[in-house]
């Protein structure tokens, strides 16, 4: 049975996208619920100025936190090296760097331009390297951007050389602004991997802006991609990309894949559960999902035991 690991980003993507902060030990009960129902990476934070993104002010702690639980890999998101840095010292198992495919997105979001981006990434892989953390590359806004439109292929699986050049261990494919088709993602993960070998393009982030989600994650499936990123109640978008809110919703994914007969390890009914947590802390928050709502399909406990 194949293993797909479906890494959690909603203690980060999610709760940076909404104005409200997270009460602290709300997000611990979130995050140690989501590993005893079987997640088994999670990202729990950034490495942010807490000045930008007060929602994150909290990640270090969380970080501490989360390494307490049996089996959990811990990871965060890092805007350059001295967030690399912040990780790193704060004990991380990994981070990722996104790296804005857009050069407008890339000065709007983290107020470089791919040149100095790829300085960024060749510092923080070298801080990530001797601090003992697994350091991946997100290639963001890799389908198109709000601000810029569309996005060279040619582009993408250039500045994905640049990044394994300058250090990324592995990459990850980000469909930052929802607008992905499943045609577009076999084609871009052929294309990458053809140019960085299968072995360091392994995951995708892929949002739901348009309804397209699960159709781009069986299209990543079909091209051999192992991990998806997923937000429970699908919270979650990226500020700096007008209209791309909706990442793909945890509780849907881990229904899809645990009924294709894959193995996530992830029990769906304690993850329901989870949901209630982030409800308490977030009230009139808007939470998405059909599977939530449906329940399992009537045979669903057969299709996983095939």
């Amino acid at each position: 049975m194949t293993h797909i690991l479906v890494s959690e980003v909603g203690p980060r993507d999610g709760l940076q996208s909404i104005d409200r902060v997270m009460d602290l030990e709300a997000k611990k009960r979130w995050i140690a619920a989501e590993a005893a129902a079987g997640v088994q990476e999670i990202e729990v934070g950034s490495f942010v100025p807490p000045k930008l993104l007060p929602q994150m002010a909290d990640t270090a702690e969380m970080v501490r936190f989360a390494k307490g639980i049996d089996g959990l890999t811990v990871v965060a998101l890092v805007p350059n090296a001295k967030g690399a840095q912040r990780a790193v010292d704060a004990g991380v198992d990994g981070m990722s760097l996104p790296f804005s495919m857009s050069e407008t997105h890339s000065r709007k979001n983290l107020r470089k331009d791919h040149a100095e981006m790829v300085v960024e990434i060749r510092e923080a892989a070298a801080i990530a390297r001797e601090g003992g953390a697994h350091f991946a590359v997100g290639l963001a806004t890799a389908f198109g951007c709000t601000l810029e439109g569309a996005v060279a292929e040619d582009q993408v699986v250039r500045l994905a050389e640049q990044a394994v050049e300058a250090g990324a261990q592995e990459l990850g494919l980000s469909d930052t602004t929802g607008y992905a088709d499943p045609a577009q993602v076999r084609r871009l993960v052929r294309r990458v991997k053809a140019a960085v070998g299968d072995d360091m393009l392994t995951t995708l982030h892929l949002h739901n802006t348009r309804g397209l989600g699960l159709a781009n994650v069986v299209a990543g499936l079909e091209e051999g991609i192992t991990t998806f990123d997923a937000s429970l109640g699908g919270l979650g978008g990226c500020p700096f990309a007008p209209g791309a809110s909706g990442n793909i919703v945890t509780e849907d994914l881990v229904l899809m894949l645990n009924s294709m007969g894959l193995d996530t390890g992830i029990d769906l009914d304690k993850l329901l559960q989870v949901r209630a947590i982030v409800e308490e802390a977030l009230p009139g928050e808007p939470l998405y999902g059909f599977t939530p709502d449906a329940g399992p399909m009537l045979d669903y406990k057969k299709r996983i035991a095939r």
